[in-house]
Order: C-alpha cells, then structure tokens, then sequence
C-alpha cells in the first residue's frame, strides 16, 4: 500500500496495490460532483505520477452516474481530448468526446490491445468510468506492455523490433467495418485521401469492399517515461488468436485474403501459431483486473498499459474518453510507417 503525501485539500488518500489487481486510488466521499471535479484537479499531478508508475490506476467513490458527470470528471483529468480513427468496433456515441467502451456481444471477451496502436497518432490516455456494473465478469483487463515486451522472446522481439508489424484490413458490409464508417466519408475519395496522409496502402475489390495495408512499428518509446513498450494489435487481429470455429467459418465464407482483419510481422512473414501464441502468452501473463463498482474511473496510460474486456452476464454501461493525443513519431518507433512490408 502506498500513501500519497497529504495536502489541506486531500489529507488521507491511499494508492492500494494487490498482486492480480491495478492500482486503486480510493478518494473521499463528495457530496456533489463540482467537489469532486475540484479534487481531482488539484490531485491532478499526483494522478498523472501514478499513471506513470503503474500505467493504469482505477478511483473508486466518486458520484458519477452518467455521461455528463464522467465528461466532468474526464475535463478535470484530461487536458486535451483525442478522436477515435480508423474505426474497428461499433460504438455509442453520447456526445462531448464520451462514447461506451464497445458494443460487441457480452459473451464475448476482448483481448489486450493498445487503442488505434495502427494509426499515427493515438490517445496518450484512456478515461473509462462505470455507470452500471454487470452482474458477473465484464471487468475492463489492463496489462502492462513494458512486462509484456520484458516477457516476449528475445529473437522474436529482435525480429519485431526491425521489420515493425503488418495490417491487413478488408472493409466491406458483409463483416468488419464498412469503409463509411471507419474513414468517416460517404465518397471513396475521402477514405482514399485519408490513406494517402496516413500511410496506408488502399485497393477497391468492388465498390462497397476495400481492402487496406500499413505497416507500424510493434515496440515504441513512452515519450514521458523514456520506458520501451511493446505497442500494436498484432495479435489481436491474428487469425491465430480467434475461436477455431470462429476462424473456420470466417476462412470458409471469406478465404483467407478476405477476413476483415489479418496480421503479419512487417517484412510480410507469417508467423508459426507458437510464435503467435508467444506473444498472447506474454499478454495473459502480465493482465490484472478489478471488479467494477458504480462510479469507478480507470485511468489508462494507452502507451505504458493494454485493455481489453471481461466476458459477462446483465447489464454493463462502461463509457469511455479518449485524450492527450500522441505522434507516432514523438514515441522513436523502430520502423518508419509504411503502405509496404519492410525491405520492399
């Protein structure tokens, strides 16, 4: 356990560490939400020092019961909003910068992953807060990337740390994200024009299926910390880390150039299902989770720290902010973002 020094306005509060766990910050109880937004601006530094060390730090009693008091709480921790881009999962939309942490199934779990680790710039922080807490599970799972990079294999992060990592994305109706939606744009010109500033390679396969690649690097530099971490949905989107079943019926209907996501070190090289199931090992080894209560906030650190998603039963309503907006370049990748597999 860990005490913060004490100031007039914030005597007494506690950072609880426990092994399984992220840190929790439990605040004193407030008897409106101006109170504590006033807190939480002047414990702001304090905060932001823990979310360095531990890259993820839950609060736990403050009043929020809804999107209009987490935006509170997310201004009074949050300088600078950050947009979400390239789209990947469906999302409520509450106005304000606030949407829910993703609409997918609830017996569907969600693997670790750095938020928009593909594009070049990427929130710094992620802001997640309870309104409702489920029944059974749906906790929000962080992990720590600096341990994962630490825990991955020395030849296999060498290989990562020159060739970067490959995506490979077929936009269409029928599964995945409609290229609309992803790119924001109801013309094929304003999705070809956001691949052409962002480095990502395009070609239209009909006119409502386009397929996309861009190669990122897999392992960056915190540029706060100066720590290296590895960064990116390599094996989030490796058709390795689905359900057998699920792949199956995926290949069977699509064929394998056509599911919506697929992943490949950046050289163009297939990896081994050992090698892929390294990597996801270092993400089990290195997640911890909390059980949410009504009124949590998670701080996320998205450079130092993963997320995923607890499978669950009854009601959930996570919200989520994205902010403090980072360049890809400010974070020394060791591969330069391309449209093309490295070495070509």
């Amino acid at each position: 356990m860990t005490t913060f020094a004490p100031s007039p306005a914030t005597a007494g509060v506690t950072v609880v560490r426990e092994p399984g766990k992220p840190a929790v910050l439990h605040t004193p109880a407030f008897g409106t939400m101006a109170e504590a937004t006033a807190w939480l601006s002047d414990r702001r530094a304090d905060i932001q020092a823990e979310l360095h060390r531990s890259g993820a730090v839950l609060l736990r009693g403050l009043p929020v019961t809804d999107a209009a008091t987490f935006a509170e709480a997310r201004d009074a921790l949050i300088a600078e909003r950050a947009g979400y881009k390239e789209k990947a999962t469906p999302r409520t939309d509450f106005g304000e910068g606030v949407f829910s942490s993703t609409d997918l199934p609830a017996a569907q779990p969600i693997r670790l992953h750095n938020e928009n680790s593909y594009t070049l710039d990427f929130p710094g922080v992620l802001l997640f807060g309870c309104v409702t807490a489920p029944e059974t599970g749906g906790a929000t799972t962080v992990g720590d990337m600096r341990k994962a990079l630490a825990a991955l294999p020395e030849d296999l992060v060498d290989r990562f740390a020159e060739a970067g990592w490959l995506l490979v994305r077929n936009y269409a109706d029928l599964a995945g994200m409609p290229w609309r939606k992803a790119f924001s744009s109801e013309e094929p010109a304003g999705a070809e024009a956001y691949c052409d500033a962002h480095a990502i390679g395009y070609e239209w396969l009909d006119e409502d299926t386009l397929r996309t690649r861009q190669r990122r690097s897999a392992i960056i530099t915190h540029p706060v910390t100066g720590e290296r971490v590895w960064f990116n949905h390599f094996a989030f989107w490796n058709a390795r880390s689905l359900d057998e079943d699920v792949r199956e019926v995926l290949t069977e209907t699509f064929g394998e150039d056509g599911l919506p996501f697929q992943t490949l070190l950046g050289d163009g090289t297939t990896l081994t299902d050992a090698e892929v199931d390294a990597v996801n090992d270092a993400y089990q080894a290195v997640t911890v989770r909390e059980t949410w209560q009504a009124g949590d906030l998670m701080l996320v650190d998205n450079i130092l720290c993963a997320h995923g998603r607890e499978s669950y039963t009854g009601d959930r309503k996570i919200l989520v902010a994205m902010g403090e907006p980072v360049p890809l370049s400010a974070c020394s990748p060791t591969t330069a973002p391309s449209t093309a597999p490295y070495g070509r």
